[in-house]
């Protein structure tokens, strides 16, 4: 599979023959899901607490007697009815963690970056340089190339002016090709690969 490879101007410069073990795998949905699933709630903290009836200071006595004053039986003002009671079903500390293995997560990224290229959404750069630190070129090489909307930009290696221009455009997301995930694949419109980029896929994943 060749496809053509433009400069931050827009223009062809030259081709590039992708490697169908990484570029032109099945789309395997069901495994796109699960890995985007687990890695989402590999995110989550786990860290809320609050405290149950047991766990609230205070409480030991009973308000008032059980009968005779013509008010409703109460056994405890920690109870949760109670204003500064106990929480019901008070969330705790858990681990939502989800295993998923090295081979089911490179099937997904491959997958995913066959679907992308298959709807034409992967755009192949010689390079991405920008002269100085500023916004305003990184939007001019994003619209030059034809990114509209969302995009991954991935890169080999890092680049510190790249990722201060980068930084305040919103519907850009910049990685490095060791840190590319399928879950910032999959919710970005276009993909902008660089030609090291794309050779660093190819040798980790074929």
């Amino acid at each position: 599979m060749k496809v053509n490879v433009i400069n931050t101007l827009g223009k062809k410069v030259s081709t590039i023959e992708l490697n169908e073990a990484v570029f032109g795998c099945e789309y395997n949905e069901a495994l796109i899901h699960q890995v985007v699933v687990a890695q989402l709630a590999n995110k989550r903290q786990g860290t809320k607490s609050t405290l149950t009836r047991t766990e609230v200071r205070g409480g030991g006595i009973k308000p008032w007697r059980q009968k005779g004053t013509g008010r409703a039986r109460q056994g405890s003002i920690r109870a949760p009815q109670w204003t500064h009671g106990g929480v019901v079903f008070a969330p705790k500390p858990r681990d939502f963690s989800k295993k998923v293995n090295k081979k089911m997560r490179a099937g997904a990224l491959c997958s995913a970056l066959s679907r992308k290229l298959a709807d034409g959404d992967i755009i192949v750069v010689d390079k991405f340089d920008i002269a100085e630190p500023k916004t305003k070129e990184v939007a001019l090489a994003l619209k030059n190339i034809g990114v509209e909307k969302t995009a991954l930009l991935v890169v080999n290696g890092h680049d510190d002016k790249l990722n201060l221009a980068s930084r305040n455009i919103q519907a850009l997301t910049l990685t490095d090709v060791a840190l590319i995930n399928v879950y910032d694949l999959v919710r970005a419109n276009k993909c902008v690969l660089t030609v090291d980029a794309v050779n660093a896929l190819t040798e980790v994943y074929a």
